[in-house]
Order: C-alpha cells, then structure tokens, then sequence
C-alpha cells in the first residue's frame, strides 16, 4: 500500500496556494472554485490550510491511520509536486517535515520495498 494512504500530514501541516486560473475551467482547471478561498489577486488556496492549525477541506482522513483526497485528480498542482519522502529514490524536505510535525516518522527506502510474500 502506497505510505500516502496512510498519512495525509501534508494535507493538514501546508498551505495550499496557487494561482486561480486552476479554479478556472475554461482556462483547463479543473480544481473546485468553492473548495478555495482568495489568498490575494492573483492566488487562492484551498479551504482549510490558510490557517493556525491547516487542515484541507478535501482531506478525508483520520492522519496517520488512513487519508485520501476527496478531489484527487483535481488537485491543485502544488499538490501533485510534493512527492512523498524515497518514493523516486530521495528524501522530500516537505513529506518529512509534515510528517514529523504529526508525530509520524519520516519514510525510509525500506517503506517502499514490496512486502514479502505469504506462504500458503
């Protein structure tokens, strides 16, 4: 199981900002105008993480344990450019920081090596 789906402390440690033409359907995207608030005038961020203690308002997830984004594959492409810490073969600043800050360890290589298999 990708280590993702078990974490979700980017989505509740960052701000998500980015420009608001991503909101902008005829402008190709794709994320929900109604999930953002206005940052300034050339910015929005998603719901949630402009403040104290963030958290987006399409995370869906008990962190740690299990999370998932309810408008993945209309994220924001600030979201798509934080890989997860030895997911292509290096650490993530961002992934570690976020993690650490939930009381989760940082990933390691070892966390992306298949299980072994189970004997019948």
């Amino acid at each position: 199981m990708h280590p993702c789906l078990s974490c979700g402390a980017c989505c509740a440690h960052f701000r998500v900002g980015f420009h608001w033409a991503e909101t902008e359907p005829m402008l190709g995207g794709s994320v929900p105008a109604e999930l953002t608030e206005r940052l300034d005038e050339h910015r929005v961020a998603m719901r949630g993480t402009w403040a104290r203690q963030p958290r987006c308002v399409a995370l869906d997830a008990e962190i740690g344990v299990r999370s998932r984004c309810s408008i993945h594959p209309r994220r924001p492409n600030v979201c798509r450019e934080v890989p997860a810490s030895w997911e292509f073969g290096e650490p993530s600043p961002q992934c570690d920081k976020a993690r650490i800050a939930h009381g989760l360890r940082p990933l390691t290589p070892e966390d992306w090596q298949p299980a072994p298999a189970v004997a019948a």
